[in-house]
């Protein structure tokens, strides 16, 4: 298993989830993405979040949308960080995936990015596995201050 495990409760959710491998990628940091549903491959997801430690895995993202439940059925079963990325749906433009992940009980966190919002899902895995790994919190400074910089440039030839 990688590092980071993208997991989607559908396969129609690539799309949303391909930002978050983008920025793993682009980070060097070597993550999967696999298909499986809290609903229709309950067991499956199960064994999947029980042997994740144990196999190397140190973050999870779990993408789903609608009744988007696989974040919260994936946190029941580790002890590992699962950052939830809700995905916008056609029956409420999102918000019954947003709140479906982030309403978790006491005792089965899950750490929930916007809507569709896959870049941010990377970059805040990113930022827990630079708890422990100075280089790739060196990197997400250098990263920020860019950010910082490409926003002052823009203001450039605002002034009135």
């Amino acid at each position: 298993m990688a590092t980071v495990e993208i997991i989607m409760g559908s396969k129609s959710d690539l799309d949303v989830a391909l930002p978050a491998v983008k920025v793993l990628e682009d980070f060097g940091v070597d993550a999967s993405v696999k298909v499986m549903s809290a609903h229709r491959t309950p067991q499956e997801v199960t064994e999947f979040a029980a042997r994740a430690k144990k196999s190397g895995v140190k973050v999870i993202i779990a993408v789903a949308g609608k009744a988007a439940h696989l974040a919260g059925f994936i946190a029941a079963n580790t002890t590992l960080p699962v950052i939830g990325l809700p995905v916008k749906s056609s029956f409420m433009d999102g918000m019954d995936s947003l709140l479906s992940t982030v309403m978790m009980p006491n005792g089965v966190p899950v750490a929930t990015v916007a809507v569709n919002g896959g870049q941010n899902a990377g970059l805040l895995a990113l930022q827990m596995l630079a708890l422990g790994d100075k280089e790739l919190e060196n990197r997400l400074e250098a990263h920020k201050e860019k950010m910082r910089l490409d926003v002052m440039a823009s203001n450039a030839g605002l002034e009135f």
